[in-house]
């Protein structure tokens, strides 16, 4: 639960300087830590990926993984819930409620729907690390400072999901810490890592397109694989 009280700290203050003084910060600058900030997820992706005992287990994962993602299309029903719950709420006149109503999906949305939020909540759970969480909150952090410069006080009180979403994964994750082995956390940490670096290239650094969320089946995966090699 550290990463996501964290997690909750950073929102908190980027939404609060976001208030006072976002308008005065240039886009320019917000672009350049934002990519800056990708490099840094990718090279955790990869150091996240040596910890593999068996590349070929996340190989099968992520295929596997991919194969169920694209068939239940995660990644679109994620981006339709996101539109339809912005179309939803900006029917209504532009008044006060509206604008903070806005503010308070759209940055919920954005901090608790991806790979990132799942795979440091399960780590946080399972092992007690909270680097991923942390890497997340500086990123929830900048995006809180910018979405609070425009949206209002509404994106603040997304602190309430991150803590219900996120902290509900970490508490089951934990609850699974009998009977997940180092094997299996190896292999679920190194698939983590190629899926992190594929949000790095898609979404930080803008390089390709690429459909993230059907990939996260991946982490369930990598450990029923270690679990049936096991039995052999």
């Amino acid at each position: 639960m550290t990463g996501t009280f964290l997690n909750i700290a950073t929102v908190l203050l980027g939404g609060i300087i976001g208030l006072l003084f976002g308008a005065r910060i240039p886009e320019k600058l917000k672009g350049t830590v934002i990519a800056g900030m990708g490099l840094f997820t990718a090279a955790m992706g990869i150091q996240m990926f040596l910890k593999t005992e068996n590349p070929l287990i996340v190989l099968g994962s992520l295929l596997i993984g991919t194969l169920l993602g694209e068939w239940w299309k995660i990644e679109d029903g994620l981006q339709n819930l996101g539109k339809y719950l912005e179309q939803r709420f900006s029917r209504e006149s532009d008044d006060g409620s509206n604008k903070f109503v806005r503010g308070f999906l759209t940055a919920s949305l954005l901090f608790c729907v991806g790979p990132m939020t799942i795979l440091g909540s399960i780590q946080d759970g399972l092992t007690g690390d909270y680097n991923l969480l942390a890497v997340k909150s500086v990123l929830d952090g900048f995006a809180s400072l910018a979405f609070a410069s425009t949206l209002g006080i509404g994106v603040m009180f997304s602190t309430i999901v991150i803590l219900v979403y996120q902290g509900g994964i970490s508490l089951l994750a934990a609850q699974l810490n009998a009977i997940v082995t180092t094997s299996m956390m190896n292999e679920l940490t190194a698939t983590g890592g190629v899926i992190l670096i594929g949000l790095a290239i898609s979404s930080l650094l803008e390089i390709k397109k690429i459909r993230v969320g059907n990939m996260l089946p991946g982490l369930a995966v990598a450990p029923l694989i270690v679990w049936v090699l096991s039995l052999f």
